[in-house]
């Protein structure tokens, strides 16, 4: 049943990141030729996972302590995230990584004014909630929307340089409880959050996607720009906004730098890997 005070989500790539601590100490008492076998040999199932019809897995090095490898895998199903781990769990090169956290989610597009719009369409056309003629008109109105936005959906992550990935909730606490605002609030809210990313457009490539029900934070947010200091601006201003500053809560920030599969050798003898643009 399609309730007016939930706001539709179109859904898209399911996602799993996982990120990994490498054991240094361990890697470097390897001879030489053993390091390169298995650096080759994890660079070509990577570059097999970057650009396959049925989704994409990009590799990202951290900067700080939480970690050193991130892999943003983006798959049609859950069964082909299931895929993408159990290929890199059995990768010569995985007994020396230590997982550090993971996080599962799926790609979504909320429709907050959208909801509301098809809820009123269908009402004036004398349509009761809840009755199977509003349950099927609705999800023919949502069909075409998901037509509409689909490259949204699936989108392919750019390839620029820096990325930053994050979790967060909305809050629902004792004060101040995001799930108990009117619709109407809600959708007026984001309305007026989605405006300041609007203003980076073309300067970062955003990618939300929720994990209610699949991880313990509701949302994780992926950014992909060219320099990096626009993740600091664009955060920073978004949470001046009423949706951040009373309702938004974060959670650890991973900031690292993408680069292309081949270049995995590289970095695994201690050089920085390069993001090799076609």
């Amino acid at each position: 049943m399609h309730d007016p005070r939930v706001p539709e989500a179109l859904e898209g790539w399911s996602v799993l990141h996982q990120i990994y601590r490498i054991r240094w100490a361990d890697w470097h008492e390897l001879p030489l030729e053993e390091r390169r076998r298995l650096a080759a040999e994890a660079a070509a199932a990577l570059a097999a996972m970057r650009r396959g019809a049925g989704g994409t897995s990009v590799p990202v090095t951290l900067l700080g302590h939480k970690g050193d490898l991130m892999l943003i895998h983006l798959r049609r199903s859950f069964d082909e995230l299931q895929a993408a781990e159990l290929a890199v769990a059995g990768l010569g090169l995985y007994r020396f990584l230590e997982p550090s956290t993971s996080f599962v989610s799926i790609v979504e597009l909320a429709m907050y004014e959208m909801t509301m719009q098809i809820h009123k369409r269908l009402g004036e056309r004398g349509l009761k909630t809840g009755s199977d003629e509003f349950e099927a008109a609705f999800d023919a109105e949502l069909e075409e929307q998901r037509k509409r936005v689909a490259a949204r959906l699936y989108i392919d992550p750019p390839a620029r340089r820096h990325v930053c990935f994050y979790p967060m909730n909305k809050r629902r606490g004792e004060q101040k409880n995001w799930y108990v605002e009117p619709m109407e609030e809600r959708a007026r809210m984001m309305l007026d959050h989605g405006k300041i990313g609007r203003h980076y457009s073309g300067q970062v490539t955003q990618i939300i996607s929720g994990s209610i029900g699949f991880d313990d934070w509701e949302w994780g947010v992926d950014l992909f720009a060219d320099d990096p200091v626009v993740f600091k601006k664009l955060i920073y201003e978004m949470r001046l906004d009423e949706a951040s500053a009373w309702y938004a809560e974060f959670g650890p920030f991973y900031v690292g730098l993408q680069f292309s599969p081949s270049e995995l050798p590289r970095y695994l003898e201690g050089e920085v890997p390069e993001l090799v643009r076609s």
